[in-house]
C-alpha cells in the first residue's frame, strides 16, 4: 500500500469483528509505531496491549463514571446520555487496546507518543485492521487506579489509548475542510 494511500484512507472505525488479533501483528504495529520520530531521539514511549475483555469492561465502566463526574458533569452535555447507558462500550467491542504510554517526562512527550500512536493507527490500516483513538479513555487511565489498572508505573502518563481490530465495515470517508493556508515568501 502506498502510504498516500494509507493516510487518505485510514478512518476512525467504531464497529469490528469479534475476530481477534494475532499477537505477531500487534508487535509488527508497535514496531511501526516506535519508528516515529521523538524529540531529541529520546522515545520515551511504552506500549500497554490489553486484550482481556473483562480488563476492558471494567476499563470503559470507570472511564464513563470519572468522565460524568468531572468534565462532562453538565446536564446538556452532548455524550452525556451515551455515557450513562450501560450497554456503551467506549472501545465498541474492539479486542485490542494498545495505551501508548509515555514511560519517563520529556518536555515533548504527549507529541513523541502521538507520532508513535499515528505511525501504528496506518500501520494497522495498511494490514485491514481499524483504529480508534479513544479520547474517553484518556483521563481515567491517567489517574492512579487507571495506571495500576495498566499494571504500570505512577511516573508513566497514558497518552494515546488506540483500539485495534478487524473492522466489520469500513466507514465512509469524512469530508476535509479547505486547510488554511498562510504563505509567508521572501518575494
Amino acid at each position: 500500500m502506498e502510504l498516500l494511500d494509507a493516510i487518505n484512507g485510514r478512518m476512525s472505525v467504531r464497529e469490528y469483528t469479534e475476530e481477534p488479533v494475532n499477537d505477531a501483528v500487534l508487535r509488527e504495529l508497535i514496531e511501526a509505531a516506535i519508528e516515529a520520530p521523538s524529540a531529541i531521539n529520546q522515545q520515551p514511549w511504552a506500549f500497554i496491549v490489553v486484550k482481556d475483555r473483562e480488563c476492558l469492561t471494567r476499563i470503559s465502566d470507570r472511564a464513563k463514571t470519572h468522565l460524568l463526574k468531572a468534565s462532562l458533569a453538565a446536564p446538556a452535555h452532548r455524550f452525556r446520555e451515551m455515557l450513562n447507558d450501560p450497554k456503551f462500550d467506549i472501545f465498541y467491542h474492539a479486542p485490542v487496546l494498545i495505551a501508548i504510554a509515555a514511560s519517563e517526562p520529556t518536555d515533548w512527550a504527549v507529541e513523541d507518543c502521538s507520532l508513535a500512536a499515528e505511525n501504528l493507527m496506518l500501520a494497522a490500516y495498511a494490514k485491514g485492521l481499524g483504529t480508534c483513538w479513544i479520547g474517553f479513555a484518556q483521563n481515567w487511565l491517567a489517574t492512579a487506579e487507571g495506571k495500576a489498572e495498566l499494571g504500570v508505573p505512577a511516573t508513566f502518563s497514558p497518552i494515546a489509548p488506540i483500539i485495534v481490530g478487524h473492522p466489520s465495515r469500513q466507514p465512509a470517508p469524512v469530508p476535509r475542510k479547505a486547510p488554511d493556508i498562510r504563505w509567508i515568501t521572501a518575494d
